[in-house]
């Protein structure tokens, strides 16, 4: 069965999605992509009240124009206690795509085609990209062993082309982009498009902090270590000194308690609450513990630009 293009699925003019991120996609970033005919998606965990989550889909509707496209991603696990709020904010306002990561999209998905709104699913195996098919996601969002944050463990060509021969879903990949070269790459593989975060840290619209984004620049692929330390889930970081101090593995303690039936979740929990913490203050303000998260895509910023730049060399 032919699969429409990313272009097709969303209206844009070029195949790539600006990845949400915690703590650095805003809608600056997602307006100035929209005008460069790309989408754009924002975490609704970066939005602390509902209040909050509601007025900037009001701003990127106002600012939508065509070529342009914009979504949000949502939390889908237990973890999330804003999540069925946030989702019925999105549902209520009206937004282009959801982008659903850690948990089960049955809810989101039913909840969203409502409303007209096309849901993506983040997979990062055939059985969880079989799964979600089965409820009815209208994507895959294809997590790879190149992403940033919390990744994948299979390399870009043998996920994509295996959720591709195994799934009637268009496959978007997620990490690995950071030039023209690496897009058409994935193209090549099957993927109808791409989504592509660590690249975009670096930009002038970006919420991060000077030295993060000027860290992207500064560190690259061979810089990209996996830590254990954040959220209790590996996750790539950029190996600074403070990294290197601390360590990416867990300690004995919370080894110990994580192995603990009854209170593993309650662990993981507060882990993923301190974690955040310190990922946030990093990412904000001027500290020793600099906790930055990044994907090896960042190879390829040589420098903090605008957003229209950024996507002019994924499209150049």
């Amino acid at each position: 069965m032919k699969k429409e293009t990313l272009t097709v699925l969303l209206g844009i003019q070029h195949p790539i999605i600006m990845a949400p991120m915690f703590l650095v996609s805003n809608t600056k970033m997602v307006i100035e992509g929209m005008k460069s005919g790309v989408a754009g998606c924002i975490p609704a965990l970066n939005y602390r009240t509902l209040d909050e989550l509601r007025t900037s889909v009001k701003e990127l509707k106002a600012n939508k124009m065509a070529g342009g496209s914009f979504g949000y991603n949502l939390i889908v696990n237990k973890s999330n206690v804003k999540y069925k709020e946030q989702l019925r904010v999105l549902c209520e306002e009206g937004v282009d795509f959801i982008i659903t990561s850690l948990g089960s999209p049955e809810e989101t998905i039913n909840e969203a085609h409502k409303v007209g709104i096309k849901v993506f699913c983040d997979v990062t195996d055939l059985a969880f990209a079989k799964k979600v098919e089965s409820l009815g996601a209208d994507a895959l969002i294809a997590v790879n062993n190149q992403a940033g944050g919390h990744r994948g463990n299979i390399d870009p060509e043998q996920l994509i082309k295996e959720l591709d021969k195994n799934t009637s879903l268009p496959v978007i990949s997620a990490g690995g982009v950071g030039n023209k070269a690496d897009l058409d790459r994935m193209l090549s593989y099957g993927a109808i498009g791409v989504s592509v975060g660590s690249p975009f840290i670096a930009s002038e619209e970006s919420g991060v902090s000077q030295d993060y984004k000027q860290a992207c620049v500064d560190y690259g692929a061979k810089d990209i270590v996996m830590t254990e330390r954040i959220s209790g889930t590996p996750c790539t970081v950029i190996n600074t000194p403070y990294v290197q101090k601390v360590g990416t593995k867990q300690t004995w303690l919370e080894t110990l308690l994580n192995k603990n039936k009854s209170l593993k979740k309650w662990v993981k929990m507060i882990r993923f609450y301190i974690g955040m913490k310190a990922t946030e203050k990093a990412a904000t303000q001027v500290t020793y513990k600099t906790v930055w998260v990044a994907g090896p895509s960042i190879e390829d910023t040589n420098a903090i630009l605008p957003v229209k730049a950024i996507v002019s060399r994924l499209i150049a």
